[in-house]
């Protein structure tokens, strides 16, 4: 029995971790035209730099002296964190003026010593086990937040009754991770694991409705762009 619910885990965990990618990958058509374009243009940096700031704190969730047994919480968010840190560093690079890259980079430094502040706490502070709910309470609410940032993007669906601006492959990615993970954090019996995702299954599930719905309206009015449900 115990090699069976090993294997459950390490798969729920492993399949969340195949699906995280997708979502990592998502911004490279957004940084090709950057690369081509040699400028940001008027894309916002931000969301990447929380994003690195979500994934550094999740990290450190999943490694040992933290949270022992939760080794691919921190593979996921390690990949993440390398992918988002690229992401910045091209934005950092091909910034359309000064002052914009004065101000990413302010940020970047402001998200580090974010991260500083919660681990060299974690550590000086807390022993075991208030280290691992310390730690897990700041990563689950920095996990709510990023789950709940496609809020905005359902209401401009809702209000436009138009898909375009809610990609069908991202919404499905949120829902399978935070199916994966949620399942891997009930497994594991962690409640900093399967709550967040679970809100991220509830809210990813919202945006794969809101689709199907709206991509009906939106092919009854001869859009040209591609639907993906019907």
């Amino acid at each position: 029995m115990d090699s069976l619910y090993d294997i459950s885990c390490f798969a729920a965990g492993l399949a969340g971790n195949i699906f995280a990618l997708a979502l990592f990958l998502s911004p490279v058509t957004t940084f090709k035209r950057i690369l081509k374009a040699k400028s940001t243009e008027r894309f916002d940096g931000l969301p990447y730099l929380l994003s690195l700031l979500n994934c550094l704190i999740c990290l450190w969730y999943g490694l040992p002296w933290v949270a022992d047994g939760r080794l691919l919480v921190a593979t996921v968010n390690g990949t993440g964190a390398v992918f988002q840190l690229a992401y910045i560093c091209l934005f950092i690079f091909y910034a359309d003026s000064r002052k914009t890259r004065m101000k990413i980079i302010g940020l970047l430094v402001l998200v580090v010593c974010g991260f500083a502040l919660v681990s060299h706490a974690s550590v000086f502070f807390f022993d075991q086990p208030l280290r691992q709910q310390f730690v897990g309470a700041v990563s689950m609410a920095s996990l709510i937040s990023m789950f709940a940032s496609p809020l905005a993007v359902m209401g401009v669906v809702i209000r436009s009754e138009s898909v375009e601006f809610m990609p069908f492959y991202l919404s499905l990615s949120t829902f399978l991770m935070s199916a994966s993970f949620a399942l891997y954090g009930l497994l594991l019996r962690d409640f900093f694991i399967y709550f967040p995702n679970g809100l991220g299954l509830i809210l990813g599930a919202m945006q794969l409705a809101l689709y199907a719905y709206y991509s009906r309206k939106w092919r009854g009015q001869d859009s040209s762009a591609p639907l993906l449900l019907a």
